[in-house]
């Protein structure tokens, strides 16, 4: 039996927002315990189709129960993103372009996806409405912010008691926030304030306010539960924001690999706390690039978001990844899973393992932060969905 003919039988093929409920359905079926996050990645940023396919996902992931989407994007901006979908007055353009990091507010699929959510919690209880959050750090490709507003929220929040000695300084060892932006430090360790004497000394104030919060937090949470998450967030965002420009200001061959491996802990971090707090309410949807959600990494020293909290949830995380037609040379798992895809199909990950000799390569990159899936990464999915007449044409807005 040929591989395209046995790819076939075990795909679900998707001709329409009918058939993709099934294939989820299907897919979700098949789980011993029901998860409580739902990754679903994609190979690149910038190409309509995906965050158009998630949209529709997420339609009828909301039938079934889902109540909150998270995408790859500053956690605390997003905050201006769920205020408006909750009801808030701001103009929708200034919400895409406040409420994205990455210029990802830019992507027509976010502006169709904020519309959609406002419609859909427009009348509805809290308890009912579909939140939206980021769980990325608040970190661009070119460098990190400043610690001073993730401190001075945490000091702000905190009563006069329970604020530690070491915060009283915290002006004097922060300087001017240029020295933190500078944009030559994400290449030139040496332009970095990270290994500075005052810098080392703020991750001790920031070890104390993390520790300060969560001492007070049977004081503080009761009163006021999303005042105490968002400072608790703003305490761990400005200690690993700090490990952040410190690495940053390490020379040594595996600087970008320890820089890319804190920016997965933050984004684990937060997923883990958005988890925690929508458990009660509803399972969540996350939407990224597939390098952060799937199981597992590239480097053997560290490892990606999924993996980490995929380490935590064990069979509450799901985590579904996607590819297309960008690139299908002869002899690549996406020529294999072309040949098996009408317009777009869902395969398990385990099946297509077994289905591929063992000669079966990976197409090659076509745009910037392009990464096609390779055949060892089916080992970090339980599904691959395959879309068809998908070009290169991207929306640069990232």
């Amino acid at each position: 039996m040929s591989t395209t003919t046995t790819l076939r039988e075990v795909g679900l093929q998707i001709a329409d927002s009918a058939s993709l409920g099934d294939a989820f359905g299907t897919l979700l079926g098949t789980r011993t315990a029901a998860p409580i996050l739902l990754g679903l990645g994609e190979p690149t940023h910038g190409i309509e189709a995906f965050p158009l396919l998630r949209n529709e996902i997420l339609g009828h992931l909301v039938e079934n129960g889902y109540r909150s989407v998270i995408l790859e994007t500053d956690f605390f901006a997003a905050s201006i993103v769920d205020d408006y979908i909750a009801g808030g007055t701001a103009e929708l353009d200034t919400v895409l372009a406040t409420g994205f990091s990455h210029g990802f507010g830019s992507a027509p699929g976010n502006r169709e996806l904020v519309e959609w959510l406002r419609a859909y919690n427009d009348g509805r209880a809290p308890r009912d409405r579909v939140r939206f959050y980021g769980f990325d750090g608040p970190v661009e490709y070119a460098g990190a912010p400043s610690p001073r507003a993730a401190l001075a929220r945490v000091i702000d929040y905190l009563p006069a008691g329970f604020r530690p000695a070491s915060a009283h300084d915290i002006d004097d060892l922060l300087g001017p926030d240029a020295d933190w932006t500078n944009p030559a430090a994400m290449y030139d360790p040496a332009a970095s304030i990270g290994g500075s004497e005052s810098a080392r000394a703020l991750r001790i104030t920031a070890d104390d306010l993390v520790s300060a919060v969560r001492r007070a937090a049977p004081v503080l949470r009761p009163a006021d539960p999303d005042g105490y998450d968002t400072a608790l967030a703003h305490a761990r965002t400005a200690l690993a924001l700090l490990r952040y420009h410190a690495a940053m200001a390490e020379p040594g061959p595996d600087r970008i690999s320890l820089l890319l491996s804190l920016r997965a802990e933050m984004m684990a971090d937060n997923l883990s706390a958005i988890t925690a707090r929508e458990q009660e309410r509803g399972p969540g949807l996350v939407f990224a690039h597939n390098s952060h959600l799937r199981h597992g990494s590239d480097e053997a020293s560290w490892a990606n978001a999924g993996a980490l909290v995929g380490l935590a949830l064990a069979e509450r995380y799901l985590f579904v990844a996607t590819d297309a037609t960008l690139d299908c040379t002869p002899g690549t798992l996406q020529h294999a899973l072309a040949e098996a895809t009408d317009q777009r199909a869902l395969f398990p990950a385990a099946a297509v393992r077994s289905a591929l000799p063992a000669s079966t390569g990976t197409a090659k990159p076509i745009v910037p932060g392009h990464i096609p899936l390779n055949p060892g990464d089916l080992d970090g999915t339980e599904a691959v969905i395959f879309l068809t007449g998908v070009d290169g044409t991207q929306h640069q807005y990232w």
